[in-house]
Parts: structure tokens; sequence; C-alpha cells
């Protein structure tokens, strides 16, 4: 226990998040076992560590970070570790990588049903599914989604700023004004194109080459998130790759199921089920035309975000597609979208069309938004693309 108790002091010491996270005024602290969920690479650890240094700080026993991947968890069982820990005054345990303990579902439960006195939270893959997949956890577990950076994120950390996030409606209603406001201290566009490439993963602070970095974060998501997770087989990894490849420089498309069997030679189920697969572990979004979902086939398939479109073909990539890809991944968070009708690109919400659009239009169809890329500040219904980056 003593050996944990070092870790959680050094890591909180060595460990800081640049930008303070959104996420993390979401999330009702008061619930006794919270699930948060991510792709790889978004920060998981890190928001785990800052929960701790912001509620607890360094030094303060009631509060535990462990990670189930340690070689101690293999002869011990969480159930015991927890139960310890509990005795000895801990009341919040904070546990990372909990997908790589067997039964680490049941256990939890077993904590929940008999520590009532105990927090958990946990992260995990957005791969995993805690209600449909984990009965024991159904009723009990309350599970958030961590998301990279957003476009205010990014613009907060590289200025030093702290701008406000934004929802849907106060940008109907007032985007003219708040883009002036935002305009008057900084430019969004100096900065708009780097976040596009570089900005949504945190790990683009690292001193390392980004496009490297990323690509081997969305093998190990394949090889962990897809396969461990699912349970697949490692021979069937190439033909996973080789999908994530074919979507990837078609995207945005609908998907030619038939083909994309042949090209993989696998059954169309199999292909389904893969991109659904892909969509789970963040590499894809799947747009469908309100009132359909999976099994069925989406209308279209988007990269989940920006910065996965670069390192695939960089030499090749769609600036309509890239701006695209942005508005859909930033509205997804709180937003339903769908296909949109009568030259939109998509339907927000049931009720608010959208188009993507390179520049200002001088005449325009009133009963559309748009949201155009190359705006500073917009006016009536065309909306700049980067103010889209602060709804979170």
């Amino acid at each position: 226990m003593e050996s944990f108790y070092r870790t959680h002091n050094y890591l909180l010491e060595h460990t800081s998040s640049p930008v303070r996270r959104s996420l993390m005024d979401e999330i009702n602290w008061n619930d006794r076992l919270i699930g948060i969920k991510g792709s790889r690479g978004v920060g998981k650890t890190t928001f785990l560590l800052e929960y701790a240094r912001e509620f607890f700080g360094a030094g303060n026993r009631e509060c535990l970070y462990i990670n189930l991947n340690h070689f101690y968890f293999t002869e011990r069982t969480l159930t015991d570790f927890a139960g310890e820990f509990r005795d000895k005054g801990g009341k919040v345990l904070l546990i990372d990588q909990v997908f790589k303990y067997p039964d680490w579902s049941k256990e939890l439960r077993y904590c929940y049903d008999h520590y009532p006195d105990l927090k958990i939270v946990f992260s995990g893959s957005s791969v995993m599914r805690l209600k449909d997949e984990n009965p024991d956890l159904s009723g009990r577990t309350v599970s958030y989604n961590l998301r990279g950076f957003s476009f205010r994120e990014y613009l907060n950390l590289t200025t030093g700023s702290t701008y406000p996030l934004y929802t849907l409606d106060e940008l109907f209603a007032g985007h003219t004004r708040i883009a002036y406001d935002i305009c008057s201290h900084v430019n969004p566009l100096d900065y708009f194109q780097d976040y596009l490439h570089h900005g949504y993963y945190p790990f683009y602070l690292e001193k390392r080459n980004f496009s490297e970095n990323l690509l081997k974060t969305m093998n190990m998501m394949l090889e962990v998130d897809v396969l461990y997770i699912k349970q697949i087989e490692q021979s069937y990894l190439p033909k996973l790759r080789r999908l994530l490849y074919l979507l990837a420089i078609a995207a945005p498309s609908a998907p030619n199921v038939s083909q994309l069997s042949k090209d993989i030679e696998t059954s169309r189920a199999t292909v389904m089920n893969y991109i659904k697969y892909l969509t789970d572990a963040r590499l894809t979004h799947m747009l469908y035309a309100e009132g359909e979902t999976f099994p069925k086939k989406p209308a279209k398939v988007y990269m989940h975000n920006t910065n996965l479109m670069y390192p695939i073909r960089p030499s090749e990539v769609n600036v309509q597609a890239i701006r695209e890809t942005f508005f859909y991944n930033l509205l997804h968070k709180d937003h339903e979208l769908h296909t949109g009708h009568r030259n939109a690109h998509f339907t927000v919400d049931g009720r608010h069309p959208f188009r993507i659009e390179e520049a200002p239009r001088a005449k325009n169809n009133p009963d559309i938004y748009y949201a155009v890329g190359k705006m500073e500040i917009g006016h009536d219904n065309q909306i700049p693309l980067w103010l889209f980056g602060f709804l979170y």
C-alpha cells in the first residue's frame, strides 16, 4: 500500500494538465461509482490525477490513484485492496486501466455493494460498454466521456487565455458579438489550422514527432481497444488496418460495403461490425439519416477528428472534408447529427440544417445555417466555423 501512495504523490508532483478540462465541472462527483471513458491519447490518466490534485492535494491519504496494469494485481484482488484502503481511512479510489483486470466489473460491483462509504472513479477505453455488456454495473455506475482538446481549450492553452465555452443556442443568439469579443484579443484563424492538424490530442505537447506518435496511437487503438476488448483474434488485425485505411482515404463518403468486404476478404456483416468497432474506438464517425441507426449502413463515414486525417495521406487531405469533420466532431458531444436535406450537409437536433462552406456567401438560403471556414466574424445565418470549437 505504501508504494502506491509514493507513486500517487510522485505522479501528482510530476504530472499536470496544461489546461483545465471542462468535463471536470460536468461530473457529479457525489456519485459513488464513476466511469471516465475516452479514446487512447486524450488524457484520461492526467484527468484522474488532476481530480486528485484539485479536490485533495498532495499528501492527502484519503485519495489514491492506482493502475490495474501493475503486476501487483496479478496476485492481489481489487476488492481486497479497496477494502484495505477503506479500512485505513481511504475515501476515493482512482483506478486506471480497469479493463486490464479480469472480472473488473464484478469486483467493482462488490466494492459498490459492500463499501458504501468508498467512492471509486475508474477510467477505461471508449470501446467498453458499461451498461450494455456489464449488467453488474447497470444502474450503479455513471459514465462520462473525456474527449480530446476542443479548439477553445487549444486556444486557451496556446495563448494563455481563459475563454469560456458557449452553448449552441448562445451561438445562434449572439455569435457576432461573441466572435467580436474573442477577435478583439486574438485572431482565432491564426491558430485554427494548427489545431486541425495536431491540436486534438494532448500529446502534441510532447517533444516527439506528432504524426509518428499519432500513428502509433492509432495502431494501439486497433490492437488493444478493439482486438483485446472485443476479443478478436490477432490474425484479423491486418483486415482492420486495411479497412481503416480505405475508410480514411474516402472519408467522408457512403461506404460501399460490398466492395469493402471484397477488399478485406470478409463478409458484409463483419465489415459493418468492424466499422462499428472503429467508431466505438473513436477512430471514425457514422452519420445516419434521421430514424436510422446501426446495424443499417450509414449514409456517410467520417474520421472521428481532423488530426486522424493527416498522417494517413498527408499530401492528399481534402480541405472540405477537414471542415465537415471538425464540425461533426465538435457538435457530436452534446447534439444529434443526421444527414442534411436541400443542400445542407447536416441536420442538428432534427431542426437545424447546416451547410459547411469555405468562404462567406453573398447570396444564401435563409432557412439554412452556414458554418464558414474563412470567416473571423459572422452575421445573420453565417457563423464562423472556428466558433463551433467553443462548444466544450
